[in-house]
């Protein structure tokens, strides 16, 4: 595999644990990858870590650049996987001309953000200016890293962000972002007539899920939504109980799976069993040229101890189904862009300090500021209707497109000497970390490039090995033309 010494250094992040809010162990790796290279090397407060070393001959009067990654990542796994991302390296495996996990996310967004970013640094016959390495924490799930970052850390006023995921495209902007976490408490309950009720299981797996920014536009489907929808169709007609309900995980990823328990009376058990089966064929019309492994399963299971009060659960149904999910607005400025987008991410049960709460967490995005606030308002009043608390993060900027960059027309050029052929120029509707360095530097020069990733936030994730390569290639040529 080509580049050798990048994909030799992935390899070795890829042994280390390195969920989002828990950098520790990446963190000093790094720091211990720089003293055993002579490095200079500083780690901040937050754990970020920032690598330094001099230009080349003939590169000292030039200006300086910064090559950014971030060290966490997205941990996902099927459902049937037994792996501990706290404890267990990934598992890796190339498939044709594709990197991939076994049954996880791979890491390579940004794992190979930053294995490059460090095969460039050591290798001693490529020319460059003088480089600083910026490598931040917790990209994933609250950009506090970036956030974190004190001012007067970064010295170079260009930079180039590791951490886009397309092949010969180069990103200048990204829509900013915030969350929406609600709670509903309820105080669980036995129910009346155990005996003339049976207990049922609906699943849904298969999904492909994915990246809450870059797939929220291709017409895939949200596990938490066909649960939902499916409860809301038949709450009416029937006189369900709701067990328990859970589905997704993370916040910047499209749910892949969810399930309900509910118990209803055995007179009733016949006619669900009819709306189901008319249920998952009107998914498979609408979603099954996208979805083509979706699996959504009925079956009986053992009665449940407590339940959720009937009147909270009907309301917490019905609030998740006004709850807006999915792509809200293309960008009129740039053709093919989504704008505005939000995500229904995760439906989870949890207790704590003897309460027990159903736990909504959504995820709202646009490249204009306003849209982004009323998305979350919208979010909010749906959620309101059941919940006790709602609540928003404190968000993150959109990075703003600037075409008249100079070092865009570098790593224009570089390409386009290599390729012989021309780069595509655009911004993201996914949530990049530029935006919140431009408010602590507010002079940087910045652009952000990859290599080609597919599934990027769900067990499909693979990274393209000879895009990979070119990608290494591009990176190199355009620090030799700095």
């Amino acid at each position: 595999m080509e580049p050798k010494a990048v994909f030799d250094i992935f390899a070795q992040i890829n042994q280390v644990p390195r969920p989002s809010k828990h950098e520790e162990r990446i963190s000093k790796w790094l720091q211990d990858f720089a003293a055993s290279h002579n490095i200079e090397c500083v780690a901040d407060e937050a754990m970020n870590v920032i690598m330094r070393v001099p230009a080349t001959p003939g590169y000292e009067n030039h200006e300086g650049v910064i090559l950014q990654a971030h060290m966490d990542m997205v941990c996902e796994k099927n459902g049937d996987v037994q792996h501990d991302f706290m404890t267990d390296p990934i598992q890796t495996y190339v498939d044709g001309e594709w990197l991939k996990a076994k049954g996880t996310t791979l890491g390579a967004d940004d794992g190979i953000g930053i294995a490059m970013a460090l095969a460039a640094i050591t290798d001693p016959n490529l020319p460059h200016p003088a480089i600083e390495c910026l490598f931040t924490v917790d990209e994933e799930t609250g950009l506090t890293g970036a956030m974190k970052l004190q001012d007067g850390m970064l010295q170079s006023k260009r930079l180039i962000n590791l951490d886009s995921e397309d092949d010969g495209q180069i990103f200048i902007g990204c829509a900013g972002g915030i969350d929406t976490l609600a709670k509903m408490y309820y105080v669980p309950t036995i129910i009346d007539n155990r005996e003339s009720r049976i207990a049922i299981r609906l699943s849904v797996t298969g999904l492909l899920g994915g990246h809450s920014g870059d797939d929220i536009n291709k017409g895939r489907a949200n596990a938490n939504q066909f649960i939902v929808w499916f409860l809301a169709r038949i709450w009416p007609q029937t006189e369900i109980q709701l067990a328990s309900i859970n589905g997704g995980n993370l916040r910047n990823a499209i749910a892949r799976e969810a399930e309900a328990v509910i118990a209803i009376p055995m007179a009733y058990k016949e006619q669900i069993r009819i709306e189901w089966n008319h249920f998952v064929a009107q998914m498979e019309g609408v979603f099954g040229e996208v979805e083509k492994d979706m699996r959504l399963e009925l079956e009986t299971c053992d009665m449940p101890d407590m339940f959720v009060p009937a009147d909270k659960a009907y309301r917490l149904i019905m609030a998740l189904c006004e709850c807006p999910h999915g792509m809200i607005a293309m960008s009129k400025e740039m053709p093919g862009l989504v704008e505005t987008s939000t995500n229904l991410a995760s439906i989870k049960m949890k207790s704590a300090d003897s309460s027990d709460f159903i736990e909504i967490n959504t995820s709202q995005r646009s490249s204009k500021e306003p849209a982004k606030h009323h998305l979350k308002w919208a979010v909010e009043q749906a959620l309101s209707l059941a919940c006790d608390e709602v609540t928003h993060g404190d968000g993150y900027p959109g990075w703003a497109p600037n075409p008249n960059s100079p070092l865009l027309e570098v790593v224009k050029k570089s390409y386009t000497d290599l390729f012989k052929s021309e780069p595509q120029v655009l911004a993201i509707h996914a949530g990049l970390e530029c935006g919140l360095f431009l408010e602590k530097y507010p002079y940087l020069d910045m652009v952000s490039f990859g290599p080609q990733m597919v599934g990027v936030h769900s067990p499909q994730e693979r990274l393209s090995i000879p895009s990979t390569e070119r990608c290494y290639k591009w990176l190199c040529q355009t620090l030799k033309s700095l």
